[in-house]
């Protein structure tokens, strides 16, 4: 009787042994699950990081571009010559048009879409009755740059977030 009570011991204790070596003791492969789980974090983590820095990028980039935009408009005033055929003509007169146009063809930094850019260009509150032109020097000239930057972060619902920058100057030429 002693013998039958001794082998189910035995047996019991042998098979605990080989599973203790193999490791099967309800814990085999967490470790790989909590690697997975925990890497999944870090990259959504660092991706959100990187996607938060360009759209800072992107506001800096607004921000230049309506102050550059101020500049261009303060420099080409109604006496520094005639009418710009293009944005990138020199000594004329630029209109709002050229304005725009200058903003959104000179500033393509990397990683940009210039294309969803757009600059508007006003004379300002000082802006005289006729005969003397909104674009005269003492006038005050107002260039407003929007981008619509898109955010992509994992797992979170696309969207666009719209940057608006003003910048403006007084009109020396």
């Amino acid at each position: 009787m002693a013998t039958e009570t001794a082998l189910p011991q035995k047996v019991g204790l042998a098979i605990r042994q080989i599973l203790d070596q193999r490791g099967a003791d309800g814990e085999h492969g967490a470790t790989m699950v909590e690697t997975g789980l925990s890497m999944l974090v870090l990259v959504v983590a660092i991706i959100g990081v990187w996607e938060l820095s360009m759209a800072a990028y992107s506001f800096h980039f607004v921000s230049n571009a309506a102050r550059e935009g101020a500049r261009y408009a303060m420099v080409r005033g109604s006496t520094a010559g005639g009418a710009c055929a293009t944005y990138n003509t020199t000594y004329c007169n630029a209109s709002g048009t050229n304005i725009s146009d200058y903003v959104t063809n000179t500033f393509g930094l990397p990683g940009m879409n210039v294309s969803s850019a757009w600059a508007a260009f006003t004379g300002g509150t000082s802006c005289p009755a006729s005969p003397a032109p909104c674009n005269s020097p003492g006038n005050q000239v107002t260039v407003t740059v929007t981008y619509s930057f898109p955010l992509a972060i994992p797992f979170i619902p696309a969207a666009n977030i719209p940057m608006t920058s003003t910048s403006a100057m007084i009109i020396s030429q």
